[in-house]
Order: structure tokens, then C-alpha cells, then sequence
């Protein structure tokens, strides 16, 4: 989820945390507490931070390592640990069951959107992304702006977070049977279906979808459950023997984007100074265009002497902005 939606799910598992008697009884405790998920309800989200380094490295590892499950016990651990330094006087158990519990919700609520978590680490390194939930739901950010102005107006916060909390449950299940129902549908209309992602997007009755089959891929919106395509390429695999190719798969950029990405298409373009190796995440369609892309520039005049001359990886809305963003220098960081 979105940060402004993990401040708040903080502020209401601080009021959730009322229904704790011992909190409830101490109020030194309970302003622990509502640190404790406040922070905990962030601190997955500190990887943020490596997009001062590059994208490549924010890309590969956002929502990655800091969400894994060792993590989450660090983090759940940690946090409490340091506030109980301040408080000394307050229980630890209480504090860090609440702190863990927010640090479970936050990685927990980030799966199920079309980013998704490494949080099966460290069994697995696959992005666990179901796709029902979007990134920033105003619904259910709306619900929590409710529960914190119906407690600031007296409403009693444990029992008001739990009826929001039920209602909000409710409403993910909706969601994921609503994503079901899609699914089915495409299997119905499309042979030898792979995979299909789906991206809620703001509008409830709305849905972007990415479908991969043996021999295509189908970029298409679902509106009232009707699917419209929008776009279809050739699902082309990739050519490993191309030495181009195979420079261009051992640039940084290419790599983080192939980490995360499980939809997208590659193209192989010839210009006069150099061999351009572009790959599109089919998911995130926008007005006409595909904006999160990675690409290498391979200067390939030379014979076997394979050279990067430029790549990048990350968002881009106009090819006019891309080639701004890619630079001159060698071996570009993107």
C-alpha cells in the first residue's frame, strides 16, 4: 500500500490496541503502543531510501529483503526494543505484540496488490502479487480517515476499529472473488492461457489486465466484467544466443527489471551507432503507452567487442523524457 495508508492503518492499530486491557489501563503504555505501530507500520517501507542510490537497485530490492519473513521479525523485535529503552516501565510483551503485529499487517495488506512482496522470503525469492487490491485504495483509506475523526469526536477506538476492520476484511474478499471471476473469464475466451495479472485501478468497476498465453500476450480493461483488448503482441522469446542479447542481459538495469517484472514483451532495435534491447511491463497500460520499461543500448560496431553505451530502467510517460533521462557516460546507473 501506499505511505499514507500505512500511517493510518498505524494510527488505527493504536486505537485497535484499547481492546488490550492492560494497555487500556496504562496510559503511558498505550502511547507506546501507538508509536510502536506507527513505526511498525513503516518501517518495511525504509528500502525507500535506495532510491537515492539508482532505479535499478530501488526496483530489485523495494519491498524486497525488508519485507521478507526474517525481517519482519527483526523489524517486530527492533522497534519495541528501542522504544522499551525510553519506557522502561512499561510491558514489553504488550508493546511488541502490538509493534508485530503491525509490521505483519503492513507486508501482509502489501501482497495483495499488482506490486507485491518478496514476502515468502527466504524460501522463496518469487514476488507474491494476487492483484486485487490497489496500491492506493480510497476506500479504504476512507474508512480509516472515518475511524480517526469518529475517535477524536469520543467514539470509543477499540470497538469503532474493530467494526471498520470487519468491514474492510469484508470488502478485500469482494475484491478477491471480483479478481476471480475475471480469471475465469478470460480461461473461458482465451486456449493455453499462462498467466493472468491483474491491476485494480481507482474506479472499482475497472480493471487492467495482462494475459499471457503460449503464443501472445493480451493487454486489455475490464469494465462491468466485460473484457475489451487493447493491444496483442506476439509472446517472441527471448533470443539467449544473440550476443546482444546476451550483453545486454548482464547490464544492472535489465537485471533488476527481469526480477520484477513477470509480464512484458522485448523488442530488438537497429540504429546506425548502436542496438537498442527494450523490454515493456505489459501491466501498467496508460493512455496508449507502457511506462515502465528498461532498456540497453549496445554498441556492437566493433565485432566481438560488446560495449553498453546507455541504459535505464524505471518510469517514463514520453519517449522524448526517456531519452533525456538516458545518459551519455558508459555504462550508465540509470
Amino acid at each position: 500500500m501506499d505511505t499514507g495508508t500505512h500511517v493510518v492503518m498505524g494510527v488505527a492499530l493504536g486505537g485497535l490496541a484499547t481492546l488490550d486491557p492492560v494497555v487500556q489501563s496504562d496510559p503511558m503504555l498505550f502511547n507506546a503502543v501507538l508509536v510502536g505501530t506507527l513505526a511498525g507500520s513503516q518501517a518495511p517501507d525504509f528500502d525507500t531510501i535506495l532510491k537515492l542510490k539508482n532505479n535499478a537497485v530501488y526496483i530489485r530490492h523495494h519491498r524486497g529483503i525488508t519485507h521478507s519473513i526474517p525481517a519482519v521479525i527483526l523489524w517486530g523485535l527492533g522497534i519495541p526494543f528501542l522504544i522499551h529503552l525510553f519506557t522502561p516501565e512499561v510491558s514489553f510483551l504488550h508493546l511488541w505484540l502490538w509493534t508485530f503485529l503491525a509490521v505483519i499487517l503492513h507486508v501482509f495488506v502489501d501482497v495483495f496488490n499488482a506490486y507485491g512482496t518478496q514476502a515468502y522470503r527466504p524460501f522463496t525469492k518469487r514476488w507474491v502479487a494476487y492483484g486485487f487490491i490497489n496500491t492506493f485504495d480510497p476506500y479504504i483509506f476512507t474508512m480509516h480517515l472515518a475511524g480517526i475523526v469518529a475517535w477524536n469526536l469520543g467514539a470509543n477506538p477499540g470497538y469503532t476499529w474493530l467494526i471498520i476492520y470487519f468491514v474492510i476484511a469484508l470488502y478485500y474478499v469482494k475484491r478477491y472473488f471480483e479478481k476471480r471471476e475475471l480469471v475465469k473469464i478470460v480461461h473461458h475466451y482465451f486456449d493455453d492461457v499462462e498467466l493472468v495479472a491483474t491491476s485494480p485501478t481507482m474506479k472499482q468497476n475497472v480493471w487492467r489486465i495482462a494475459i499471457t498465453t503460449k503464443t501472445h500476450y493480451y493487454v486489455g480493461r475490464a469494465v462491468d466484467g466485460h473484457i475489451t483488448i487493447q493491444d496483442e503482441f506476439i509472446n517472441k522469446v527471448i533470443d539467449y544466443e544473440d550476443p546482444v542479447v546476451q550483453k545486454a542481459l548482464t547490464d544492472h538495469n535489465i537485471k533488476a527489471f527481469l526480477s520484477f517484472s513477470p509480464v512484458y514483451r522485448y523488442d530488438i532495435n537497429y540504429f546506425d551507432e548502436f542496438t537498442e534491447v527494450r523490454f515493456t511491463d505489459l501491466r501498467y497500460r496508460s493512455k496508449g503507452r507502457y511506462p515502465f520499461v528498461a532498456l540497453a543500448q549496445i554498441d556492437d560496431e566493433h565485432g566481438d567487442e560488446l560495449k553498453i553505451l546507455n541504459s535505464y530502467t524505471g518510469w517514463v510517460f514520453t519517449e522524448e523524457k526517456l531519452q533525456n533521462k538516458l545518459s551519455i557516460a558508459p555504462e550508465s546507473k540509470g
